[in-house]
């Protein structure tokens, strides 16, 4: 099966892609995907190229990463010249960002369930959780 599309249209650009038409509107608007040609009567026509890279910019946000980081990542994957101390910077400085995120879930996992677990949950007015967060 060959990878390669010639040109398309921006719905079957989405459609390989897995990105909606709307997004890459969107991507393009922001520059994370050059401005593509378009047809006489003004019809986007999305090449290889430009699917390959909503496909990159797709599982760049299936990872968390945000449109700032995105567009380093998308700048560093262009750039030939790159070494990959840069992007594993990009991609160490997520990763930390979102193991603090872990944990300050599981901290307010561990302390609503700890005031659920205190609370009788019966018909008397006193209740710990609202106790809790009246503090």
């Amino acid at each position: 099966m060959s990878n390669s599309f010639g040109t398309v249209s921006i719905g079957e650009a989405a459609r390989l892609s897995g990105v909606s038409a709307r997004m890459v509107r969107h991507y393009e608007g922001l520059g994370l995907l050059p401005a593509v040609p378009r047809t006489e009567s003004g019809y986007r026509q999305y090449g290889d190229a430009d699917i390959h890279t909503l496909r990159f910019i797709k599982r760049s946000r299936d990872l968390g990463f945000s449109m700032e980081e995105i567009a380093e990542l998308v700048g560093l994957w262009h750039n030939r010249r790159r070494t990959s101390s840069s992007v594993k910077r990009v991609a160490q400085k997520h990763l930390d960002e979102l193991e603090q995120r872990i944990a300050d879930m599981q901290s307010m996992r561990s302390t609503l369930a700890h005031l659920v677990h205190c609370c009788h949950g019966d018909a008397r007015p006193d209740c710990p959780i609202l106790d809790d967060l009246a503090k």
